[in-house]
């Protein structure tokens, strides 16, 4: 059985001025590299044990997954390319304030998050939702009887999550906040 962990990135410089990254690409904060050390210290205290580590091609991720792995004396993360965030589209480097005012009334209120379902050029949730399955039956494909971690952003972790558990994708996104390097898991996806 392939058993999987999501972690999202630390904080990052456009988490700071509350600024919509889809796949923009703006390093850490310290704040951010600190929170990953604190990810390790988490992962450690739990004794988990990482068969492999995967993480975006965007540095945020990368770069988190990049200390949780040195921390835990693994290989360099591998980049997974289906692991990247959603595609904003019109949404990208946009106020996170201003969502509800351009999005309105095509959105899904969380406590702590506004979603967007599908302004111009954006990835819809179920296009979300099956490129998340592509990376659980990836991941089940090379690491059969393996535990592995995969570091990634919000709406994707979300949706590789609702894949892994056959949870409605509307219903994953109101359930749990997934702040700055929290942890998901450990998730059956053989």
């Amino acid at each position: 059985m392939t058993i999987i962990y999501i972690a999202r990135h630390g904080q990052n410089e456009d988490n700071v001025r509350g600024i919509l990254n889809g796949h923009r690409d703006l390093p850490l904060t310290d704040l951010g590299r600190q929170q990953a050390r604190q990810l390790a210290r988490h992962i450690k205290d739990r004794e988990l044990v990482f068969d492999a580590v995967y993480a975006s091609p965007l540095g945020r991720a990368f770069e988190t997954a990049a200390i949780v792995a040195a921390a835990l004396g693994l290989a360099e993360p591998i980049v997974h390319n289906d692991l990247i965030e959603r595609d904003f589209g019109i949404m990208t480097g946009k106020l996170v304030a201003d969502i509800e005012e351009i999005c309105a009334p095509d959105i899904i209120k969380a406590e702590n998050v506004t979603y967007f379902l599908h302004p111009d050029g954006a990835e819809t949730f179920p296009e979300l939702l099956a490129r998340g399955q592509r990376v659980l039956d990836f991941m089940a494909h090379q690491h059969p009887d393996q535990t592995v971690l995969l570091a990634c952003h919000g709406d994707i972790g979300k949706m590789i999550y609702a894949a892994a558990t056959s949870t409605p994708w509307r219903q994953v996104l109101t359930d749990f906040y997934f702040g700055n390097t929290d942890i998901i898991g450990p998730v059956d996806v053989s």
